[in-house]
């Protein structure tokens, strides 16, 4: 199966976001992974709701957006109105973690959890039959290009272990420092989706990136 591709809006031109979206449109990615930063969760601020807005009316593919925030269950609806088709929360920024899941599903959209780099995959057997995706943090969150942690691939496997134990259907998406060089063994490992940003949108023809990595 080939991966499932999710470049990441935040490495874009923001000054010509709708031509950067168009061109992910026109593009073999499956997803759009939209990285929001409050400042407090993460050391940096990117952008909220109404960006989120601006990228769901141009864009094609399902947005894929990710909170790296303090208290999401607070903002949960306003995401999904604003068109997200997958929510992801932090592990570490969830008080009733499955309390949030639930609510991400009951908005009808996927519902996904992101573990940092320190974060163990065992802390979510009790949840892992209630998720849609897992995403592995491969780098620190809170900015882009950043170089990659050798340890995912050992998170990975075992991560994919724990879903098939469960008998669960959960995806596993890798977020941060991926590239052609790394992004065979993460799907050899047990990856399903790939997000790449500076990778992406940093390269003279981002389409011929998504291409190759799509073809792994």
């Amino acid at each position: 199966m080939q991966p499932l591709i999710s470049p990441s809006i935040l490495a874009a031109d923001f000054a010509n976001l709708q031509r950067e979206v168009e061109m992910l449109n026109d593009s073999q990615a499956d997803f759009v992974h939209v990285d929001i930063m409050d400042g407090v969760f993460v050391p940096n601020i990117s952008f909220g709701i109404p960006v989120t807005e601006a990228i769901h009316k141009h864009s094609k593919k399902p947005l894929d957006v990710h909170l790296m925030i303090e208290q999401p269950e607070k903002y949960l609806a306003s995401f999904r109105k604003a068109g997200a088709e997958i929510i992801t929360v932090h592990y570490e920024a969830c008080t009733h973690l499955h309390r949030t899941i639930q609510e991400i599903k009951d908005l009808g959209a996927k519902a996904g959890v992101a573990i940092n780099p320190h974060t163990p995959v065992e802390l979510l057997e009790e949840v892992i039959q209630d998720l849609d995706l897992v995403c592995i943090m491969s780098v620190n969150p809170g900015f882009g290009g950043q170089k990659f942690i050798e340890n995912t691939y050992s998170k990975v496997l075992k991560l994919k272990n724990l879903i098939q134990s469960k008998g669960a259907n959960t995806w596993i998406e890798i977020d941060g420092g991926v590239n052609l060089g790394n992004a065979s063994k993460l799907i050899e490992a047990g990856a399903d989706v790939l997000v790449a940003g500076s990778f992406v949108f940093n390269s003279p023809d981002p389409k011929q990136v998504i291409q190759g990595l799509k073809e792994i």
